[in-house]
């Protein structure tokens, strides 16, 4: 088969021939026909998160089981599938709570610990296949369909996560980002009042166009007091940070009202400082959310299948053009989300 091979951190892709894998017992092989191109993989191509070189990375996938090994009775040959980012175990007592992010025996992630889906066929335990529901057309729509599986899945759990309510006021930090701009079209789609807030000005339309109400951008006014401004001084039910700086995770605490729930997905990392007594006073919630769990998945493509969301792809490319398309995702000019086509 052909595959993107990265032999070390800052490297270019290397468009190979490579051995087709081979199922054992509990795995499944899949053609892949797209496989998104975001940021976390990016972080990995550029060194910013350590990884198992030399190594297929790539996670996003849309694709079709054509293969499955022994004891595997979850998915068949001609299903069509989309894989689970997380290398969880399936049946520690968190994954079979349902919160498979806080995986006890987690082996990692797909992509990174194991090759990804930058090649024409993926390998991988048969759990982390997650089949398609009705509707869904994989192949006429594969980019698409790869990139939901977080582009869209991540903002749904988020709105579960900080149970959100319809007629509430949600503010998006990081909303131009490539997750951030679809957390807009799910807030919209939960019917809330949508902030978004970002320093990308060119990237103020396609924010409203995702389903924001207003932009605010932090180089040109103060974040929490323009949020005040927009809520008659009351602040925001929910504010969502994709960033995860200091200064946005300060902001976006800042600016929530009594009841208010800020959550945090990843980013930067950084610690910050919030005032207890502020929290204490408002009975404020000060929230963390990892990725998403394989029932949200699901639930997030049966969306898609009624069309009442669809993903914000805006560069699909073939295998060759692989660096160019990771040299735009690093500079952060792709509107939405990029992908890769295998064929």
């Amino acid at each position: 088969m052909r595959a993107l091979i990265l032999n070390g951190p800052n490297q270019p892709f290397e468009l190979s021939e490579v051995p087709d894998p081979i199922p054992g017992p509990g795995e499944a092989v899949a053609k892949v026909y797209a496989c998104g191109s975001g940021l976390t993989i990016q972080h990995v191509k550029a060194g910013r998160m350590a990884a198992n070189f030399p190594l297929i990375i790539g996670h996003e996938i849309a694709g079709e089981i054509v293969e499955i090994g022994p004891g595997v009775s979850n998915v068949k040959i001609g299903d069509g599938v989309t894989s689970y980012y997380y290398i969880n175990c399936g049946h520690c007592k968190w994954c079979l709570s349902g919160y498979e992010p806080l995986c006890e025996n987690t082996g990692g992630n797909v992509g990174r610990e194991c090759d990804g889906g930058y090649a024409e066929y993926i390998k991988l335990p048969a759990h982390l296949f997650l089949k398609f529901p009705d509707g869904i057309d994989y192949k006429t729509h594969p980019a698409e369909m790869g990139v939901s599986m977080d582009a869209l899945a991540t903002p749904y759990k988020v709105l579960k996560r900080g149970r959100v309510k319809a007629g509430e006021t949600v503010a998006v930090f990081g909303a131009g980002g490539g997750v951030g701009i679809h957390q807009l079209m799910m807030a919209r789609w939960a019917n809330t009042r949508v902030i978004a807030v970002d320093v990308a000005e060119e990237k103020k339309q396609a924010c409203l166009d995702a389903g924001a109400d207003e932009f605010i951008n932090p180089e040109k006014v103060n974040t929490i007091e323009a949020i005040l401004d927009l809520t008659d001084g009351e602040g925001a039910d929910v504010a969502i940070d994709y960033v995860s700086a200091t200064a946005t995770l300060e902001a976006a605490a800042g600016a929530l009202r009594r009841h208010g729930r800020m959550i945090t997905l990843g980013g930067a990392g950084a610690k910050f400082q919030v005032d207890s007594m502020e929290m204490l006073r408002k009975e404020q919630d000060l929230l963390g959310s990892r990725y998403t769990t394989r029932a949200d998945i699901i639930a997030t493509y049966e969306l898609i299948a009624k069309r009442e969301v669809w993903p914000i792809v805006t560069d699909i490319r073939p295998m060759e053009e692989a660096d160019a398309i990771h040299d735009r995702v690093e500079k952060g000019e792709v509107i939405g989300r990029a992908a890769i086509t295998m064929n």
